[in-house]
């Protein structure tokens, strides 16, 4: 049974997409929120919509009267579908058939967004904003970025040596392997199909174009996912507005008080930046 708060889209292949969204809240005296961008949150590997930083975010936008959108990707959640078919371009896929979606449903999404990924999250987001930003017959445009702890080109550069020779023999012959986690009930789930499939959507490896401001958090005592792969990120994007963000001691989740209050603040204050440059800017 669905929850009256989840909504449901199908992807192209009849797959049931679950989301939720928040419509804006127009003010009669506050007009900057009605140009302020709606927000995007995109989790992680095995993460779903209900986690601190997507609710603690939905909260924020609620008490902002924002547009906000979270979502499940397939074989995530509420979502349909089983895991082991996911893969990044499906993921991405799955985020841009529920962001589109909402853009046509959803007061305050059909505009500028600003998308904001965890771990596999900030490597989804990234490819996101490029597909919504050359879509010339859209109305949705990426118009800033936040990650945490993002896990851009993880299935190339950090997955490989973390399984170690003997999974990737075994992948090799079965097709997957079950991975011990900290972060889920039960291991995670690598295919073959994962780490080939993602080789189609790396980012790190040549000047990755996004016109936007970014913000980009990490820990620096992260275990899972190296700081430096935020760097590595910083270094491709082309924007002249970027901004890395370390947390001394920080681990991957970020998921303390201070942290969520930070990622909060980081995301606010990028929506009032891009709400001011809305306001100068005239019309087109």
């Amino acid at each position: 049974m669905v929850s009256a708060d989840i909504h449901i889209v199908d992807a192209e292949d009849g797959t049931a997409l679950a989301y939720c969204a928040t419509p804006v809240q127009a003010s009669d005296t506050d007009t900057p929120i009605v140009r302020a961008p709606g927000v995007v949150f995109l989790g992680g590997f095995m993460s779903d919509m209900t986690g601190q930083k997507a609710t603690v975010l939905e909260a924020w936008a609620r008490a902002t009267g924002r547009a906000f959108l979270r979502l499940d990707y397939s074989g995530h959640g509420a979502s349909g579908g089983a895991f082991r078919d996911g893969t990044i371009g499906r993921w991405r896929d799955d985020a841009l058939t529920v962001i589109r979606h909402a853009g046509t449903t959803v007061p305050g999404l059909d505009g500028n967004l600003v998308l904001v990924g965890s771990s596999m999250g900030g490597w989804i987001v990234t490819l996101v904003a490029k597909a919504l930003n050359g879509d010339a017959a859209g109305t949705q445009n990426a118009a800033g970025l936040v990650t945490i702890a993002a896990a851009a080109d993880f299935t190339e550069d950090l997955l490989p040596a973390r399984l170690g020779p003997a999974a990737l023999a075994q992948i090799a012959e079965t097709g997957s392997f079950e991975a011990p986690s900290e972060y889920a009930d039960g291991p995670y789930l690598i295919t073959g199909a994962l780490l080939e499939e993602g080789r189609n959507h790396l980012v790190l490896r040549a000047p990755l174009e996004l016109d936007m401001p970014v913000r980009l958090i990490h820990g620096t005592a992260d275990p899972d996912v190296p700081w430096a792969q935020s760097q590595k990120l910083m270094d491709a994007l082309t924007s002249d507005d970027v901004e890395l963000i370390l947390i001394k001691d920080g681990d991957h989740r970020l998921s303390e008080p201070d942290d969520l209050a930070r990622m909060v603040g980081v995301v606010e204050r990028l929506c009032d930046q891009l709400s001011a440059s809305s306001a100068a800017s005239p019309a087109r």
